[in-house]
C-alpha cells in the first residue's frame, strides 16, 4: 500500500481568541501564526470565524467578498493577510473560516481558505451542513437564517505531503464526507469548528475520534478559544487524533497553540493491523466515494 503521507509533517492548531475588531483580530492572527512557524509548523490551522465573533447577527457585518478571485484588499483584507502570511512563513495556512458575501447572488457563506507556501490560494470550502439545532432548555441555533450552504466536497493536494480534506464544524457530523476523503487518498481531515458548551461536552472529542477510527487517518479539530463574555461560548479543546483514534494533542479552554507531528507510515501500519480496507462488503452496500460526488460548486 503506497504511503498516503509522503513525509513527516508538523501540524499546528491555533486556538485563537477573537474580539469585535477585525483589524485587531488579523494582527493577533499574524502574531500567533508567526509563532507557530518559528516552532517549525508546516501546516497551520486557524479556527472557524477567526477574524470575527461567531453568530448569525455578525455574519453580514463581517462578511468579505472573495469572488471574482483574487479580491481586492478592500473586498477581503483577510484574504490578503493570509496570503502574505503564507508566503512569509512558507507554510500552508488554513484560514478556518470567514463570513463570505457573494455579491452576484447576495448570499452569505461560512468559508474556509487554504493558502500554499507561495501565498497562492489553493482551495476554498463553503460549509456544507449548516448548524441548525434545537436542544430545548440548552441551545437553539439556526445558521440557515443567514447563511447558505456550500455545494462540494473539498480535497486538496499539499505537496510534498499528500492530500487533505477540508470541512467546517457541523460537517464533521456527516461521516460520508470523511469516508469519501479517505477513499480518495487523504491522510488528514481538517475541521475548524466552534462547538459550544453543550455540543462540545457531548460530541467534540467523540466526533474527532470516530472519524479517525472509521477511516484510519489523521483528524484535526480547531476551535476558537472560549470567551465567557462573548455571546457564543466556544468549547475549545482543539485536538489532533491519530489513525488509531488516539488523541495526540489537545488544548484547554483558552488561547493556545497545540502541535502534533504526523508520521509517514502510521496510516498504513494502522490499516495493516485492522484491515478494514480489505474487508468492506461493496457487494452488499455501496461505496459512497463512487457515487455522484460533487467537487465543484
Amino acid at each position: 500500500m503506497a504511503g498516503l503521507l509522503k513525509k513527516p509533517l508538523k501540524l499546528a492548531l491555533i486556538q485563537l481568541a477573537t474580539g469585535a475588531d477585525k483589524a485587531t483580530n488579523l494582527l493577533h492572527t499574524r502574531t500567533r501564526v508567526l509563532e507557530a512557524s518559528r516552532a517549525g509548523a508546516s501546516l497551520i490551522v486557524l479556527p472557524e470565524c477567526f477574524n470575527s465573533p461567531y453568530g448569525c447577527q455578525y455574519f453580514p457585518t463581517y462578511a468579505e467578498t472573495l469572488l471574482p478571485s483574487p479580491p481586492t484588499a478592500t473586498q477581503s483584507p483577510t484574504y490578503h493577510a493570509l496570503a502574505a502570511l503564507a508566503a512569509e512563513t512558507q507554510a500552508y495556512i488554513l484560514g478556518g473560516s470567514i463570513p463570505e458575501h457573494e455579491a452576484a447572488s447576495g448570499r452569505y457563506y461560512n468559508t474556509a481558505l487554504l493558502f500554499g507556501p507561495s501565498g497562492a490560494l489553493l482551495a476554498t470550502h463553503r460549509k456544507l451542513h449548516l448548524f441548525d439545532i434545537d436542544l430545548p432548555g440548552r441551545i437553539t441555533f439556526r445558521e440557515s437564517d443567514v447563511l447558505s450552504p456550500g455545494n462540494k466536497v473539498t480535497l486538496v493536494d499539499v505537496p510534498p505531503y499528500g492530500r487533505v480534506a477540508l470541512a467546517i464544524c457541523y460537517d464533521v457530523r456527516f461521516p460520508e464526507l470523511a469516508t469519501i476523503a479517505a477513499r480518495k487518498g487523504c491522510f488528514l481531515l481538517l475541521y475548524p469548528g466552534a462547538f459550544n458548551l453543550t455540543t462540545g461536552k457531548l460530541h467534540w472529542a467523540l466526533q474527532a475520534r470516530a472519524r479517525a477510527m472509521d477511516n484510519q487517518l489523521y483528524v484535526a479539530m480547531c476551535s476558537p478559544a472560549r470567551d465567557m463574555q462573548a455571546s457564543y461560548h466556544a468549547w475549545g479543546h482543539s485536538m489532533v487524533v491519530d489513525p488509531d483514534a488516539a488523541v495526540m494533542a489537545e488544548a484547554g479552554e483558552g488561547e493556545e497553540i497545540v502541535y502534533a507531528q504526523l508520521e509517514e507510515g502510521k496510516i498504513e501500519e494502522t490499516r495493516r493491523g485492522i484491515p478494514l480496507y480489505a474487508q468492506r462488503r461493496f457487494d452488499v452496500y455501496p461505496d459512497v466515494s463512487k457515487g455522484e460526488v460533487r467537487y465543484e460548486e
